[in-house]
């Protein structure tokens, strides 16, 4: 059975009357299966699930794609139905960012490179409004796919240096059949450019065979990785970096420890982000 709440008011009721177990799948709409993975996983390992859907637009740049960002909370609400007893939160602009709004929530260190580069105060909007939601929701866990796995970096340090309560568990990248992570940008592709994107795991693929078969210059990993995708006509890098998995700094010469290999590549107007973790 679906709930669904609009309020503060509404989300601080629900949950006073809730016992046991709380997990929470945050989500800015347009629901694929990767999301649907996250919600049956708060199901399986919680006594109750509560699904928020805000597309926040405080993590949005000025030339980013906020007005264009795909939304169809119908269809959000029938695939969530379809899992079972869900609460679902749908608050609007207003009710997260009232008039006079002036507080913010910001991690440092983690949030400089890679996505927060090249999206000055993206972490701050993410940070701001989960904050938001876990002093709303107050979960026992909070589920987050590896494709963000930066966001995810960031909202476990935010948990840990404000001591909340929540456990962040980040849970596979879903993926299509030929490797292409699931997203709801994946909407914007047109059929050319669809067919073009999986080029991204495969990529990221030959890396992690390289570095099976021994590899551990990041440089070569790296390399390897642009030319891949360079053959791509449809494909425009932004970035391929190897970072410590821990620190999220980037590494440029011999992997001595866990990493990840992130990249961000436009299609057209489209912009895809990716990752996949060695050691």
């Amino acid at each position: 059975m679906l709930k669904i709440l609009y309020t503060h008011a509404e989300m601080f009721a629900a949950r006073a009357a809730m016992q046991g177990t709380i997990g929470f799948v945050p989500t800015m709409g347009f629901l694929h299966q990767g999301h649907l993975s996250l919600v049956r996983k708060a199901l399986d390992e919680n006594d109750h699930a509560i699904v928020s859907i805000f597309v926040n637009p405080t993590q949005f740049g000025p030339a980013e794609d906020l007005s264009k960002y795909p939304r169809d909370l119908e269809r959000d609400l029938a695939m969530i139905s379809e899992l079972g007893n869900v609460l679902v939160w749908i608050p609007d602009a207003k009710e997260m960012y009232p008039d006079n709004f002036q507080t913010w929530v910001e991690v440092e260190s983690l949030t400089k490179p890679l996505e927060g580069e090249m999206r000055p105060g993206h972490f701050r909007g993410v940070t701001t409004v989960v904050a938001k939601l876990f002093n709303a929701v107050q979960p026992s866990k909070a589920y987050f796919g590896q494709k963000d796995f930066q966001q995810a970096a960031v909202i476990g340090q935010m948990a840990r240096d404000l001591s909340y309560p929540t456990k962040i568990v980040v849970c596979p990248t879903m993926r299509e059949a030929d490797g292409l992570a699931m997203s709801s940008r994946n909407s914007y592709l047109n059929p050319q450019e669809r067919a073009a994107a999986p080029v991204l795991w495969q990529a990221l693929q030959a890396a992690v065979e390289a570095y099976a078969k021994g590899e551990r210059d990041a440089r070569v990993l790296v390399s390897d990785i642009e030319n891949r995708i360079n053959h791509e006509p449809l494909a425009k890098i932004q970035y391929v970096r190897c970072s410590d998995a821990l620190t999220l700094a980037d590494v440029e010469g011999d992997l001595r420890g866990p990493a990840v290999i992130s990249l961000a590549v436009f299609f057209g107007a489209t912009r895809l982000i990716d990752n996949i973790s060695l050691g």
